[in-house]
């Protein structure tokens, strides 16, 4: 895609939502790591359930920490993969009360040294904690870079390098939030919402639904 069609699909995200945001619910650096950690394979919907009473109780690394494996499980049993969440967890907040003063760090590699917390997750936490221009690429965003034509890859690095080769600076700090709830609102997977799209025209997708299948 031309860099000019690039800013106007850009510009058109951003007008129609100059200030978007994380649709998980959280606090502190701390509580979002663990509430991304947590929405792998789940919506941020059933993890926001889970993390409304978690946090009331235990948001802290030692106070998720005194409530081992067993007492966090039954706060994450609707979430699926929960046994193992609820593992990669503890162990977490361990290794944050062992090497970080119980800190979230603001580095990538010690970020993803952590159990749980993949390049994604990193991605997640830089941008939305801290501020990073970082793109996390998930299944939405995945998709619509490469339906679009804006960033066409074949694999999730792939699609993430593309994208911090082909986005302008202004846009970069929202960008992984403007792809991401395009993705999960606009474009879906089965049946995306072409009549609703407010980039269908910059977009490369042939096969554009129309308003009365919608």
């Amino acid at each position: 895609m031309k860099r000019d069609r690039v800013v106007l699909l850009y510009s058109a995200l951003r007008e129609a939502n100059p200030d978007p945001r994380s649709e998980l619910a959280f606090n502190t650096p701390f509580e979002l790591l663990v509430a991304v950690i947590l929405s792998a394979q789940a919506t941020d919907k059933s993890v926001n359930i889970a993390t409304r009473r978690l946090y009331p109780q235990a948001n802290t690394p030692a106070a998720i920490l005194a409530l081992g494996v067993a007492g966090l499980a039954p706060y994450i049993r609707h979430i699926g993969l929960y046994n193992a969440k609820a593992k990669n967890v503890i162990e977490t907040c361990r290794l944050l009360l062992e090497r970080h003063h119980g800190e979230v760090p603001h580095d990538r590699a010690a970020l993803e040294a952590l159990p749980g917390v993949g390049r994604k997750t990193a991605n997640v936490v830089l941008n939305v904690a801290f501020g990073e221009p970082t793109l996390a690429v998930d299944t939405h965003v995945f998709r619509v870079a490469n339906r679009t034509g804006l960033a066409p890859g074949k694999t999730p690095l792939a699609v993430e390098q593309k994208l911090l080769q082909v986005t302008p600076s202004e846009f970069m700090q929202h960008a992984h939030h403007w792809l991401i709830l395009h993705g999960r609102h606009v474009c879906l997977a089965r049946r995306p919402k072409c009549p609703q799209c407010v980039i269908a025209a910059y977009c490369a997708f042939k096969p554009k639904t129309e308003a009365d299948a919608l």
